[in-house]
């Protein structure tokens, strides 16, 4: 397999490192397989395409209340999409852990299930994603409540890598560019114009219908 100068330069400067952590997260399965395979795919299943937090970010968005967090995490999520999976993952072109059958990555990747991705590895899509849309929610939610949503991208990061799907290398590379996304969503969001956010589509819609019954 011919990899590129920097896909190189990741798997040899960085391959204690990746190991280290790899084993480190695997120790879960140690601890119960039965509880954690499944929990950690069914984390994972939440970034799969950006579908939920897609879907997530356009309903907060269609609230009054929550349209600034909304507003900034579809914007954060559509720039770091283009940056990631239009641009790093096709020039850095990182093949998955999993590819090279004599790593511990690959063992690791045989005992929770052997599950596959069709693009390449750094960086990781996934936890790019929960990034780019929890960091707006995480800073403009009330901190009662919005750590979870730092809690959330970070476990991401962490499903990835204990399906053995990317290297951890690849999870902070996901958590740096989603987090300068989701950053560039916030700022881009407050600078919207106010109309954008005083606009309340369900009492507009109910006046509409009043007009109507009239």
């Amino acid at each position: 397999m011919v990899l590129t100068a920097a896909a190189q330069w990741l798997n040899n400067t960085f391959a204690g490192f990746d190991a280290a952590v790899t084993t480190a997260v695997h120790r879960l399965y140690d601890i119960s397989p039965a509880f954690f395979t499944p929990f950690m795919e069914f984390v994972s299943v939440l970034g799969k395409g950006g579908i939920f937090l897609i879907i997530l970010s356009l309903t907060l968005t269609f609230f009054k209340k929550t349209r600034r967090y909304g507003t900034a995490m579809c914007i954060g999520l559509a720039i770091a999409f283009a940056f990631v999976n239009l641009y790093l993952k096709v020039v850095i072109a990182r093949p998955r852990p999993y590819l090279d059958e004599n790593s511990v990555f690959y063992q690791f990747w045989t005992m929770v299930g052997r599950h596959t991705e069709s693009d390449k590895s750094f960086p990781s899509g996934h936890t790019n994603a929960a990034f780019a849309t929890m960091i707006p929610l995480f800073i403009l939610g009330r901190k009662r409540w919005s750590w979870t949503a730092l809690a959330f991208a970070i476990l991401m990061g962490v499903s990835r890598i204990y399906l053995c799907v990317h290297y951890p290398t690849d999870v902070i590379g996901g958590a740096i560019t989603g987090t300068l996304g989701g950053l560039v969503g916030l700022l881009i969001a407050a600078r919207l114009p106010r109309k954008w956010y005083a606009w309340d589509l369900l009492h507009r819609k109910g006046r509409h219908e009043d007009v109507r019954a009239r």
